[in-house]
């Protein structure tokens, strides 16, 4: 018996001393992982965009074709966003609760756009809505533009958000299953109350973090937008096509300030995102509680 255990206890003391040294080589990797790929072009970003000095940061910020670009931003992410939150949540409703023909195709078009390049989502958007597309000479003959117009912009970030809101929700409300949602419907609540008082405080921090993680794809959007706004400068170019127009142009300090806005943008959409993804591990970790 002694022997047995003092022939185990090396190896018991070797793996327990081996075992910090590999937690701390596996953080330090992690570190330098984080700082190569975020920290360093943070810096590069911020650096390139002050070296001319605040008042040349902030007149590339300031100047038209910009502040365009930034109007036409918050308009296709004020248009997308909402949309998407009302089809994520009608979705995520149907899937879970409800048993229906058609149910797998549905959650496998709401994952479409991840398979899909943005590129070619574009250009489907071209043929059917361009000049010389299935619908262009309809639209053209009621002096309708979408192709190179704001529609076509707004159309395009939608494809590419669709299934952040839903993707989201459907795992959280199949778990959650429909037991509240009947007894609510046995107290007499209409479909209404039941989804407000019942439904939504319920799915509340997953349907946040469904919003953030949205928003910031659709601040974000290039390859889609670049195929169907045409590059109108002052026009149809949203905050990435005119990083692009500016840093093609060789006008750096230009291009990383407005970048630097862009960047800010997502620094402060990542604290919403892991705000919101702490208040769902807490709600989960309640629910398994109790």
């Amino acid at each position: 018996m002694s022997s047995s255990l003092s022939s185990s206890a090396p190896f018991s003391l070797s793996k327990s001393q081996g075992r910090p040294l590999g937690q701390r080589l596996l953080i330090l990797s992690a570190w330098l992982a984080f700082g190569l790929l975020l920290l360093l072009p943070l810096y590069v970003v911020l650096s390139e965009a002050l070296k001319l000095g605040f008042g040349t940061f902030f007149s590339a910020m300031l100047e038209p074709d910009a502040l365009a670009a930034m109007q036409l931003t918050l308009i296709a992410v004020g248009i997308s966003v909402p949309l998407n939150l009302v089809f994520g949540v009608a979705a995520a409703w149907c899937v879970s609760k409800y048993e229906f023909r058609g149910k797998s195709l549905l959650i496998t078009l709401i994952d479409l756009p991840f398979s899909v390049s943005p590129v070619i989502a574009g250009l489907i958007y071209v043929l059917m809505f361009g000049a010389q597309g299935w619908f262009g000479p309809w639209l053209l003959d009621r002096d309708l533009q979408i192709i190179f117009a704001v529609p076509g912009i707004v159309l395009a970030t939608l494809f590419v958000t669709v299934p952040f809101v839903a993707r989201e929700l459907i795992p959280l409300m199949q778990e959650q299953g429909t037991q509240e949602e009947e007894a609510a419907r046995l107290l007499g609540a209409s479909g209404w109350q039941m989804f407000w008082h019942v439904t939504l405080p319920n799915i509340k921090w997953g349907l946040i973090y469904g919003v953030v993680l949205c928003t910031a794809r659709a601040m974000g959007e290039f390859g889609a937008v670049s195929v169907v706004s045409g590059h109108i400068r002052g026009l149809t170019n949203t905050l990435p096509l005119h990083v692009e127009i500016l840093y093609n142009e060789y006008n750096h300090v230009a291009a990383f300030s407005v970048a630097s806005l862009l960047l800010v943008m997502a620094l402060f959409i990542l604290l919403l995102k892991q705000w919101s993804e702490s208040r769902i591990n807490r709600q989960r970790h309640n629910s398994a509680e109790e």
